[in-house]
């Protein structure tokens, strides 16, 4: 009944996502659209629409690489094909969740299921986040600057970004600087536990959540006391993994033979993936169209808009709806299935 339940809950959260994302490019074509807009997408170039895939590809690829070697950072070995698949199955959850960050549970589990702590587990997660995170605060200036491209809603979804990234950091220090603020905090997340959960299940749930607080405080540290030559190899992952993933746009301009405009879609892409972290929508289906809509306005014609904003979506967001779904299930069936 509860797996009927979280099945039906998938499936709603995945055509809401398609649905809310499909009717929100409907409505840019709509608005877009002008007489050479079918003359443009009839006349497509397919090398650029290829290199527009391949470089989404490879952010796939290189993500789970990412994931691989911050895992054996903690000396927890796992396949390169076992992140790629762990990378692809988090995706599908980003893309039906709110916000474009929604993926990170499943990473956990995945990384679980082979042996790391949970503790450790959420430590190797939030290393991908943190990097992410410091590419987009210092990535956001220098595009700015070379660009001269600036919006104040864009400025202003980068400078909260920054602010909170800030105090998230200040917590993290805080909280898990010393064993005995870890100790501190496991005491204020039990009597929670424990006035939802009277009984001994209670105390079993506790005492897992106090012992994966260490974990986690254990491979945080260790990952903090890495050679700086490891720290500084993967930010260049981290950036290749965001280049990559901010190349689509313009290799799809080429795709529709007009100017790439590689700086400016760039800094855009910086501010669009800041402001999808919302939690409001799934995937940021809505959101992240319109966001694109708004920025690549400022630089791009009109009648290559509803053309450019419904590709680059397929591309980015229908695709790992499609190939993690497959993902998933594969997953399913080999561990339940097939026994």
């Amino acid at each position: 009944m509860e797996t009927s339940e979280k099945t039906r809950g998938v499936k709603r959260a995945t055509a809401a996502g398609i649905i809310i994302s499909v009717l929100t490019m409907i409505a840019i074509f709509k608005f877009t659209e002008t007489h050479l807009t079918w003359k443009i997408i009839y006349e497509l170039n397919p090398a650029y629409l290829s290199l527009a895939f391949i470089s989404h590809f490879l952010f796939w690829i290189l993500w789970a690489y990412r994931l691989k070697v911050l895992s054996s950072t903690l000396g927890n070995n796992i396949s390169f094909s076992y992140a790629f698949q762990t990378s692809l199955a988090s995706g599908f959850l980003a893309a039906i969740t709110p916000s474009s960050a929604g993926g990170e549970p499943l990473r956990v589990k995945m990384l679980n299921d082979k042996g790391i702590s949970v503790g450790a587990s959420s430590a190797i997660v939030l290393a991908e986040r943190l990097l992410d995170a410091i590419f987009f605060i210092s990535s956001l200036p220098i595009m700015i600057f070379i660009s001269d491209f600036t919006t104040k809603f864009g400025i202003y979804s980068g400078v909260v970004f920054t602010i909170f990234f800030f105090l998230f950091l200040g917590f993290l220090y805080f909280a898990f600087k010393e064993p005995e603020n870890v100790e501190k905090l496991a005491v204020k997340i039990a009597k929670i536990v424990k006035r939802v959960i009277r009984s001994k299940k209670g105390e079993r749930i506790t005492t897992a959540i106090t012992k994966e607080l260490f974990f986690f405080r254990e491979a945080s540290v260790q990952l903090t006391t890495i050679p700086k030559s490891h720290i500084v190899f993967l930010f260049v992952i981290t950036s290749l993994i965001w280049i990559s993933e901010f190349l689509v746009p313009s290799a799809i301009l080429l795709a529709l033979k007009t100017h790439p405009h590689w700086r400016e879609s760039i800094a855009s892409q910086l501010f669009l993936v800041i402001i999808s972290l919302a939690p409001i929508t799934p995937g940021s289906s809505g959101i992240a169209e319109a966001g694109m809509l708004y920025f690549y306005s400022l630089f791009v014609g009109k009648e290559y808009l509803g053309s450019l904003v419904a590709i680059w979506r397929t591309i980015t967001y229908h695709t790992n709806l499609f190939i993690g779904l497959l993902v998933n299930v594969k997953i399913l069936k080999s561990r339940y299935l097939d026994r």
